[in-house]
């Protein structure tokens, strides 16, 4: 069985459910979500992006079934732009779509594309619904919003213990992969991340299903929580900073008066602004890997304007 590709930043739940030699999980995942009860696996068509083709983009799965092209995210930190991300995601994965069945996208008659579906799987520790839609135009002007000719609808999913149980019930190797993740977070602060680890895949029931591949390829799936969790730690930092950055703004705004009010409405659009602009930034950086450059970018503002420039973020 093939190992994970340190290369693609893969993370865990990509690892489970892109895995083409464990695609029953993949279909008992989607009939999960879907409420079907497909028993082929070999219908399943693994489609995920990889840097090496598509460079700067790497979804976690995404696969075809039927006339579906499904795309399937796994989140511990709630970001509000995966409606952004996934329009991206489609955009490249239609383009592989048309050229595996050597249609011509310029061609007088119409090239009949597969329906897009679209989930994000969150297990962060904030308290979220059980499912929620993302959307597009969320992030539009909202006196405009009716009037995009863009949308995109995601389903958010909460996949933590206790959430979406009937999901869970009908795929037993999520629920196995939201039992490891609550271990793993019970123990690490009493026994550190990588210890913590190591115990929640050695006390994993033997009866569940995805026991012996968390054994087998134990270092790959230490390396990728370890990565997971500490792109978690580095957004909440950058969250951090941002909250005293407006703390101390308010601070030094309430010591001057005499400010007028358009100037006043004119900063504050500037700064969500600014913060919006960075969280695309921090997004497509952690899409490709390079986590070290978050850190950095939230506080060195001429580097961050050279990474704006790197990645076209106007």
């Amino acid at each position: 069985m093939p190992a994970a590709n340190v290369e693609y930043k893969d993370r865990l739940f990509g690892f489970l459910f892109g895995n083409e030699e464990h695609r029953e999980w993949t279909l008992s995942l989607y009939n999960a979500v879907n409420g079907s009860n497909y028993t082929d696996a070999s219908q399943i068509q693994i489609t995920t992006i990889r840097e090496v083709l598509y460079l700067g983009m790497h979804n976690d799965v995404s696969f075809m079934i039927s006339d579906e092209m499904n795309m399937y995210e796994q989140q511990s930190t709630y970001i509000p732009y995966m409606p952004l991300r996934m329009l991206q995601y489609s955009g490249n994965l239609f383009e592989k779509d048309i050229s595996r069945r050597k249609k011509n996208k310029y061609s007088k008659h119409l090239v009949r594309l597969p329906v897009p579906k679209l989930v994000v799987f969150y297990n962060g520790i904030d308290d979220e619904a059980d499912e929620k839609t993302l959307c597009l135009s969320d992030a539009f002007p909202e006196e405009k919003r009716e009037a995009a000719d863009i949308e995109v609808r995601v389903r958010m999913i909460n996949v933590n213990r206790g959430h979406s149980t009937g999901m869970m019930e009908s795929c037993k190797p999520l629920d196995e992969y939201a039992w490891l993740v609550e271990a793993v977070r019970r123990s690490e602060e009493k026994i550190g991340l990588e210890a913590a680890i190591d115990q929640a895949i050695d006390k994993m029931p033997n009866e569940y299903i995805i026991k012996q591949f968390m054994e087998m390829h134990r270092a790959e799936v230490k390396g990728m929580l370890l990565t997971e969790y500490n792109e978690v730690k580095q957004m909440e930092l950058v969250r951090e900073e941002g909250r005293e950055e407006g703390r101390k703004e308010g601070r030094e705004e309430g010591r001057k008066e005499g400010r007028e009010e358009g100037r006043e409405e004119g900063r504050k659009e500037g700064r969500e602004e600014e913060r919006t602009t960075l969280w695309q930034l921090i997004t497509r950086l952690i899409d490709v890997g390079r986590n070290e450059d978050v850190t950095r970018a939230a506080n060195d503002a001429e580097y961050r304007e050279q990474l704006y420039k790197e990645f076209h973020i106007v």
